[in-house]
This record gives C-alpha cells, structure tokens and sequence, in this order.
C-alpha cells in the first residue's frame, strides 16, 4: 500500500510452488487489490529458475517484485532478483518470514543489502512471539508507517513488542546460531532419513528449516496423511506440491519442519526416529491399533526433550 496502487502489477511465487496466499490468492487482499503474475520453479529441478522470472518481469513489467516463500526449501538468490529488478524497474519486496531465523544468524543470505522492502513474522525460526515487522529504505518510512496507522491497525499490543525484544536479543546470541545451525542439519537429516524410506523429496533435500515430502508413491494424499499423523502424535500440514494435480484442499504432500524439535534438543539421532515414526504411520493408516502405539512411543520421545532444558532427563 505504501508503493504500489491498486490495480498495478505485482510479480509473486506461485502457491503451488511454494508461494504465501498473501502472495496474491484471490481471496486474499493481495489478490483482490493487485493485478498478480505468478513464478514458479523449474519442472526438473523443482528450484527457482531465475531467467523465466526474467522473462516474465520483461514480459509483464511489475511494478514490483515479491520474493519469499512459505514452502520452499532452498536458498533463494536475492542478488539474482536484485537485478530482475533494475532491469525493469521493479521494487524488491522480500517476505523472509520462515527464513528470519536463519537469516539473523548468518546461514541464509540476507535479503537486506538488495530489497527495498523486507517483512517478516516474529515466530517461526526467529522463535518469537506471534507478530512482526517491516524494514525498509529510508524514505519509504513515514508512508509504511502512515500505512500500519491509521491505515490497517489499531493499538500496538506492548506485551508483544516486549516479547519482540527479548526475541531480537536472544537472536543475538552464539546460542541462537548455534540453534539455527542444528535445525538446518536436522532437517538435512531428516530429509535423508525419509528418502531412505521411500518418501521423495521436492527438490532433492532442503537448505532451510523445511522440506516438502511427495506422497505420491505412498498412495495417500497429503489431506490424508495428515490426519493420520495427526493420531499418531505428529503434527505436520498438507501442503501443494510443484504442479500438484490434486489441488489445495487435497494436496499430494505435507511440509515438514525441524525448529520446534530442535528447541527441544533433539539432533540427529532423534531426526531418523521421527522418520521411522512417520513412515510406519503412513503404514499403518487404517490401524487405530498401530497409530496409538506410534503415539506412545512419539510421546515418550517428547518427554525425554521437554521444551524447557531444566527439565530434562540426564
């Protein structure tokens, strides 16, 4: 709202490719108010393919560009999109929220040095409270702020920005990049330990925090799936996989992530577990039986890594 007017056109990820429904769903506002082109990933590599997003900022010349993910688990080239960008005069908008975390510990390219625009949530890997936030050139301030309010708030929430700050601090720390550096390897690990088992991969395996697992060679949607898991203790969500044919209320995979189990504790070892856990739960999908017998054994492992560290069995 602060630097493109309804109607102009926003170039965004596409959903089914990993994408935000604030990216430009039609029932969004994002959708409602802008006139969206959408990118996807590259059908072989299942990764961003910067020269057809090239192609098509020449093509539709947006006024802006939108770069951020809510289920893609490489790294994403904000150089690359820097100079999309200057070719036709586009802003950068960069949502970082999934990636804050690993960004703030230096693990994950910042989008900061090329982006007009960065927002991000305070949760997710930056494990803070539920919120967020804007950065942004200079002389954008005083309009996102004229925008936040009275535009699209009310009053602040000053519990919130207080957990904000304990959050920035704690992301501060040698401890925190050392968290950041373990969840990236959980998942790593996962990843693998899940292809052991059958599971394809989108893309091969992960840079981040996430991975999107295809169920399509397990013979069950990621609707399914999910609730499956769910009785088993496990808590993921379907979720479109790249040029997914079963659609968003159906989906053909789940995203998988490792920032809460790594807050537990949990490293490697844990990771090949949980796969075991998952994969013998997608077995056992028409046995109430078997699902309960996961779940105690999913619940024992939570006791083992309770959320606070004082807690923990020696």
């Amino acid at each position: 709202m602060a630097a493109v007017e309804p109607g102009d056109t926003v170039l965004a990820m596409d959903l089914a490719c990993g994408g935000h429904l604030s990216h430009g769903h039609p029932h969004n506002f994002s959708g409602m108010f802008y006139k969206i082109v959408t990118y996807g990933v590259n059908k072989k590599t299942e990764m961003l393919d910067y020269d057809f997003i090239m192609d098509l900022a020449k093509k539709y010349k947006p006024k802006m560009i939108l770069a951020g993910a809510s289920a893609y688990p490489r790294k994403m080239d904000f150089k690359a999109f820097k100079k999309i960008c200057d070719k036709v005069g586009a802003y950068l908008f960069v949502d970082m929220a999934h990636i804050a975390g690993l960004v703030a510990a230096g693990i994950h390219p910042t989008p900061v040095p090329y982006a007009e625009f960065v927002t991000s949530t305070t949760h997710k890997t930056l494990r803070g409270p539920r919120g967020g936030f804007v950065l942004c050139r200079k002389e954008f301030a005083k309009k996102i702020d004229m925008e936040i309010f009275p535009g699209i708030q009310g009053g602040p929430l000053m519990h919130v920005i207080a957990a904000k700050a304990i959050a920035f601090k704690e992301a501060m720390s040698p401890k925190f990049r050392n968290y950041q550096r373990q969840i990236v390897r959980n998942s790593r690990e996962l990843s693998r330990a899940l292809a052991k088992r059958g599971f394809r991969i989108v893309s091969g395996g992960t840079d981040t925090h996430l991975m999107l697992v295809d169920l399509t060679q397990k013979r069950i949607t990621g609707q399914d799936a999910s609730a499956v898991l769910e009785q088993a203790g496990i808590t993921v969500n379907k979720n479109l996989i790249p040029f997914d044919k079963k659609g968003a209320a159906v989906t053909s995979g789940i995203r998988v992530g490792t920032p809460a189990v790594t807050t537990r504790g949990m490293k490697e070892f844990q990771m090949r577990q949980i796969a075991g856990f998952i994969d013998r739960a997608i077995e056992a999908s028409d046995s109430p039986q078997d699902l309960e017998k996961i779940k105690k054994e999913v619940l024992a492992l939570t006791k083992r890594f309770p959320l606070y560290p004082e807690l923990r069995e020696k």
